[in-house]
């Protein structure tokens, strides 16, 4: 009713039309990116289908905590995939103290395959009479309470800077550092790039502050812990040289288009999917101060430190596609606390910084357990390729229509699995939602099976020239079936 009233006013020349009413939206562009369905973005509607949240697969642990520099508060880990090595980044820290004291160093670690890790020995720094371990950076406070590494990605960076890291405290702000190869670091002559004087709120910086050359937005970005209102916040700043940041901006979240909850989130862990860059993965710790699960017979039967079991932490999933918004599809946890009494301490279960891929269709995230306890730990979890959430239609089916879009390719290429009942169809339509002669439903070949790339096919074949670059929808028909992801290919 209003919206008549709205035109019917338009019509008698009293207002101008909003532009929401001065025509349909404008085709999503999506070229040849891959889409997942971590969001709403690309569905305009569903019956009997929904987005479902995927839980990653416990693998167990991979790197034990247990060098003498090492210890209960290891922390602030980080997975760099570089060619066909994995590098592991995490803070040393056997003893309780204050944040970003002489304590703490970061070790590391590498691998060939993401599963199995070993610690190299350095000569680097002599710590508690170790002239040989694997620490990369010490004598550094504050810096190495929080050091957070990534590899700089801009096209041209010189070597001596392919690696770059952010670390500090609020006293010193964030410091920048380089690396020629991940494990020789040094301070960058600028010093401290975001500093407290740049932040608006009272409290900031005391968390692990990531960072990472956005190929989308073409800059750097960064992610920061803050406080606002007395709850763990994120901000984001934006450079073009990673010495100059502009002004932080508070970012807020959205669910399903309507404000979220805000809680304590401890580190934000946002990084680009190194499957579709344009949309930043934020693995994030949701932290329950005082939300106390223990009693203090079972902490003392864990041996958690007895100022760590107070409070509990899982992680969650958001997404953010370059604003100031993060869009808390599911506010359910993504990882939640194992069985038995030591995952449900002060501090644990905080994921490690990026998603990397570890096999042919697998993915993993590794996650901080058993903190402030002897068996402190690096967990790995798997996850097929994409497959965060899903478009998902049970036996009795369902359907996806997405918004209209503009695709640049000749094929169409899905990540899916059914069951033996199930299966998928797709229907292409113009921008009106009218099948397109060759690719309505009765043409298209039924999608049966559990693959991360099938071409999808009709009786006339897969080519989509004729349709590249011009408004159309697509239209998924699903039973016992979910939709990962989507790409329009060559």
């Amino acid at each position: 009713m209003k919206q008549q009233m709205m035109i019917l006013i338009v019509l008698l020349g009293i207002l101008t039309l909003p532009e929401s009413y001065a025509g349909e939206p404008k085709p999503l562009e999506i070229g040849s990116q891959r889409e997942l369905f971590v969001d709403d973005y690309l569905i305009d509607k569903m019956k009997g289908a929904e987005l479902r949240l995927h839980h990653p697969v416990d693998e167990g642990v991979v790197l034990k905590f247990d060098n003498p520099w090492e210890g209960l508060f290891c922390g602030y880990c980080t997975i760099i995939k570089d060619g066909d090595i994995y590098r592991a980044y995490y803070r040393g820290r056997p003893t309780a103290g204050a944040d970003g004291d002489v304590g703490e160093v970061y070790c590391y670690a590498e691998s060939k395959d993401g599963k199995h890790w070993t610690k190299p020995e350095f000569a680097l720094f002599e710590k508690q009479g170790h002239k040989k371990n694997n620490i990369i950076l010490a004598d550094a406070a504050p810096m190495t309470h929080n050091f957070s590494p990534f590899l700089d990605t801009r096209p041209g960076v010189p070597k001596a800077e392919r690696y770059k890291a952010l670390g500090g405290t609020m006293s010193s702000g964030l410091v920048a550092f380089t690396s020629a190869d991940g494990i020789h670091w040094k301070q960058h002559p600028a010093g401290a790039v975001i500093t407290k004087k740049m932040v608006p709120f009272p409290y900031m910086f005391d968390s692990q502050n990531v960072a990472f050359w956005s190929p989308v937005e073409k800059k750097y970005l960064s992610y920061f812990r803050v406080f606002k209102d007395g709850i763990r916040r994120i901000a984001r700043v934006e450079s073009d040289d990673f010495i100059h940041w502009s002004k932080p901006v508070l970012m807020e979240y959205t669910h399903r288009n309507e404000k979220a909850p805000i809680e304590h989130l401890y580190t934000n862990q946002t990084h680009p999917y190194f499957r579709a860059p344009h949309i930043y993965l934020a693995v994030a710790a949701r932290f329950m101060p005082g939300r106390q699960v223990l009693t203090d017979a079972q902490a003392k039967e864990v041996g958690v430190h007895p100022k760590y079991f107070k409070d509990t932490s899982d992680a969650i999933l958001m997404t953010t596609r370059g604003d100031n918004t993060y869009q808390r599809t599911f506010l359910s946890g993504f990882i939640t606390g194992g069985i038995g009494a030591q995952n449900w301490v002060s501090r644990t279960n905080y994921p490690a910084l990026n998603v990397v891929q570890t096999g042919p269709s697998e993915m993993s995230i590794y996650v901080n357990q058993d903190y402030a306890q002897p068996t402190a730990h690096l967990r790995r979890y798997s996850l097929r390729l994409d497959g965060f959430a899903s478009v998902r239609a049970d036996y009795k089916g369902g359907e996806l229509v997405t918004k209209p879009l503009i695709f640049d390719g000749s094929k169409l290429a899905i990540n899916f699995s059914t069951s033996a009942a199930g299966g998928i169809k797709v229907e292409i339509q113009d921008a009106n939602g009218k099948p397109i002669p060759g690719f309505t439903l009765a043409d298209s070949r039924e999608q049966i099976g559990n693959e991360v790339n099938r071409i999808v096919t009709w009786k006339g074949g897969d080519d989509l020239k004729a349709l590249s670059g011009k408004p159309v929808q697509l239209r998924f028909v699903m039973k016992d079936a979910d939709l990962y992801s989507l790409q329009f290919t060559d």
